[in-house]
């Protein structure tokens, strides 16, 4: 039996079956009468037709068919396979592939859509071939942990230093080899390294190109306002500290219209430093689902309404919200009349939402402490009554009352959410309060007599001469 043949190409394995099925020679297929299989690659040039032929036991194509299956991607998008293939035919090369998990989870996300880019292509090629060396390396070439470190030239034409420590690991600039001579071929060898190595070079593209991106989402600043009493220019407002909530209240920001919200408070979380509130919406709408029982909650935020849109802007904003959600067995309580009307799934979310952010301790403290709390809605004017019962925070009152059911089901700093038993509504929405006709009653009034007159009647009552008048009768 002849030579076993690493990594071929299942179109050459179809070539081959579809040969051997029609009865045609198999080396008719080959350009030359050799042993191993040859892959034939076309690359066409301005001055004519360049044909390269890469031998099926290449450690490219080893490359392509290895289980470094991100790295060979990454390959593939970063249209690199010519490049490789006219080193891999000049000279042996090293390949330094990063894990597969390295590249999936291990990177940061917003570097990895950077190099994903369309206009970020030649960053991208520089990282990969930062791990490819034009000559071969095996684990036995790399120094000793007593020597220097030793430089070489990247195909990139970056450099990178290979060391060797007193455990017997051996690194390649801050990674470790984790898989010496994983893959050799007869024109190259594969290590496996255990993290992505990234040049100088793109990391400052990567840093310049999130500086300017920052800096076009600035918002710009309005006209210098002219002080009317003084008739000089007013002093800009102070910065607001990192975290401070906004300058508007939140009623403002939820205004129809144009947004009058001001720019994103700076804080924690965010591509920018600001508050992330898409993904904040986002992830406790996830833990709604996770946690069971409140899918129709969900269902209304995402799919019935614009409510998750609103919330992550508001969120992003620098606003903090407090969620009371309703479970699944209060919400099939609900009638079709109460959820027909135009806008009334948002009007009964509004009064479950309130712009403060509270936890069941905090909201079990101030009800033990002041009796009945009165809590803001997104609802105006309309406020939602919370006191303690039964160990627990009761809101609403009479038939319309809730329990705190399920406590304190998503909490990130930023957004609460509170798992209530029952649906709420405001006083004035009460069903079933008829109120009785009050029947009006004349009753006849005695007419008023002022001090004087009454003098003057004691008087002429004295000479018997009150009768005369009816004012004094």
């Amino acid at each position: 039996m002849g030579p076993p043949i690493y990594g071929v190409s299942k179109i050459l394995l179809f070539s081959l079956t579809f040969c051997v099925s029609l009865n045609i020679p198999i080396s008719a297929l080959s350009q030359q009468k050799h042993q191993s299989l040859k892959i034939s690659t076309s690359s066409s040039f301005s001055s004519g037709t360049n044909v390269q032929t890469i031998n099926s036991n290449s450690v490219l194509v080893a490359l392509l068919d290895s289980h470094y299956t991100e790295l060979a991607e990454l390959v593939e998008k970063a249209l690199l396979l010519q490049t490789l293939e006219e080193a891999v035919g000049k000279h042996n090369i090293t390949i330094f592939a990063p894990r597969n998990e390295a590249l999936e989870r291990q990177l940061d996300p917003e570097f990895k859509r950077f190099l994903l880019e369309p206009g970020n292509l030649k960053s991208l090629q520089t990282l990969l071939m930062f791990h490819i060396i034009p000559t071969r390396l095996g684990s036995n070439d790399w120094p000793t942990n007593k020597s220097k470190p030793r430089k070489h030239t990247t195909l990139c034409n970056d450099h990178v230093h290979l060391t060797s420590k007193d455990s017997g690991k051996k690194t390649i600039d801050s990674a470790e080899i984790v898989r010496p001579d994983d893959v050799t071929r007869p024109d190259g060898v594969i290590h496996g390294i255990e993290r992505l190595l990234i040049p100088q070079s793109v990391q400052e593209d990567f840093n310049r190109r999130r500086s300017l991106r920052s800096i076009s989402a600035v918002l710009p600043e309005g006209a210098p306002e002219v002080d009317p009493r003084t008739h000089r220019l007013k002093k800009p407002a102070p910065p607001a500290p990192a975290g401070a909530p906004p300058a508007l209240p939140i009623y403002d920001a939820m205004a129809p219209g144009p947004s009058l919200a001001p720019a994103p408070a700076p804080g924690p979380g965010g591509p920018h430093h600001h508050f992330d509130g898409e993904a904040q919406v986002k992830d406790f709408i996830q833990t709604l689902l996770l946690y069971g029982g409140y899918n129709e909650m969900a269902d209304i935020l995402v799919n019935l309404t614009s409510l998750a849109t609103e919330m992550g802007r508001l969120v992003s904003e620098g606003y903090v919200l407090t969620v009371l959600a309703p479970n699944d067995e209060a919400m099939a309580k609900l009638t079709t009349d109460q959820l027909s009307e135009p806008g009334a799934p948002e009007q009964i979310i509004y009064y479950h939402i309130i712009p403060e952010y509270q936890t069941e301790e905090s909201m079990y403290n101030a009800v033990r402490r002041f009796g009945k709390i009165k809590y803001d809605t997104l609802r105006l004017p309309h406020k939602v009554v919370a006191q303690e019962a039964d160990g627990t925070v009761k809101f609403g009152s009479a038939d319309l009352s809730a329990y705190l059911f399920d406590p304190d089901i998503y909490t990130d700093g930023r957004i609460s959410v509170q798992g209530i038993d029952g649906v709420l509504f405001p006083e004035t929405e009460k069903e079933g309060a008829v109120t009785k006709p009050v029947t009006a009653v004349k009753v006849a009034t005695k007419l008023r007599r002022g001090k004087l007159m009454e003098v003057a009647c004691r008087m002429l009552g004295a000479f018997g001469h009150d009768s005369h008048f009816t004012t004094c009768q």
